[in-house]
Formats: C-alpha cells, sequence, structure tokens
C-alpha cells in the first residue's frame, strides 16, 4: 500500500480513537456525584487533550489531500454502550467511573502503539503521534493513580 494511503488511515483511526476519548469522558462526566468536581475539571481537561490532538491529526489528513473522519469507532460504540449497561448493575461509584476511563486510556494507547508499530508512517507522523501518545500515556497514569487511590 502508498505511504499517503498508510498514513491517511492511521491519522483517520487516530482521529476516531480521540473520538471516544470525547464521548467516553463526556459519558462519565454524566455519571459524577456532586462531590466528584475534582474528575470532572480533570475530564475537561481530558476532552481539551483530545480535541488537541484530532485538530493536529486532521491538518495532517487534510495536507495529504484527504477528508478526515468524524465519528466514532464502531469498538467506541460498543464499549460505551457496555458502559450504559454496566452501571445500572454497579451504580455512577467514583471507582468504577475510574476503572471504565481507564479502560478507556488502555484502549487509546493501544491504537496509538499499532500506529506507531506501522510500516510506511512518515517520520514527522511518527514524531507527532509519539508525541501525542506520551501525553495520552500521563493522562492514563493519572486517571489510574486516582483509581488505584479509590480502590484501597
Amino acid at each position: 500500500m502508498e505511504n499517503s494511503k498508510v498514513n491517511t488511515e492511521i491519522l483517520n483511526d487516530l482521529i476516531e480513537i480521540n473520538n471516544d476519548r470525547v464521548a467516553g469522558y463526556e459519558k462519565a462526566i454524566e455519571e459524577l456525584h456532586v462531590e466528584d468536581s475534582d474528575l470532572k475539571s480533570l475530564f475537561v481537561e481530558m476532552i481539551r487533550q483530545s480535541h488537541r490532538h484530532k485538530s493536529a491529526l486532521t491538518a495532517e489528513v487534510q495536507v495529504l489531500g484527504e477528508e478526515a473522519e468524524t465519528g466514532t469507532t464502531t469498538s467506541g460504540k460498543i464499549y460505551r454502550a457496555w458502559m450504559d449497561v454496566k452501571a445500572i448493575f454497579t451504580g455512577h461509584d467514583r471507582e468504577t467511573v475510574l476503572n471504565n476511563c481507564e479502560f478507556g486510556e488502555d484502549a487509546a494507547q493501544k491504537a496509538y502503539k499499532m500506529a506507531l508499530d506501522t510500516e510506511g508512517l512518515s517520520a514527522n507522523l511518527r514524531s507527532l503521534i509519539t508525541e501525542q501518545k506520551t501525553e495520552l500515556r500521563v493522562s492514563h497514569d493519572q486517571i489510574k493513580a486516582l483509581r488505584d487511590a479509590v480502590a484501597k
């Protein structure tokens, strides 16, 4: 497959993952209690981060002369539906919300790793994706630390 096509597919996959992340954190905010305002501000920042990432990825797709994705991944939609069902049975407690968020952050890390493992990725895109993956890893670790603190 030609590099331009590979690069466009990878970028669009990462745009969809960031769309999933935005939708996931919006859903998580809905599930929070008043006393979880610290999480709301953190989740709003995670949403902003994904919008920044999406914007940078979209610009690169446009440089390649292609159309950027606007939706979410099928697995992301399935995951959000699963979150809805799970919440009915487990409630909307802080630990459950953080567990769900960590699951989503794990999925984002996996998607970025797969993108970086793809042959034919241009050097400038590899650099952009590596930078975004590093930022997302920090976010993952924040969520994990909060979840671990609640689980004790």
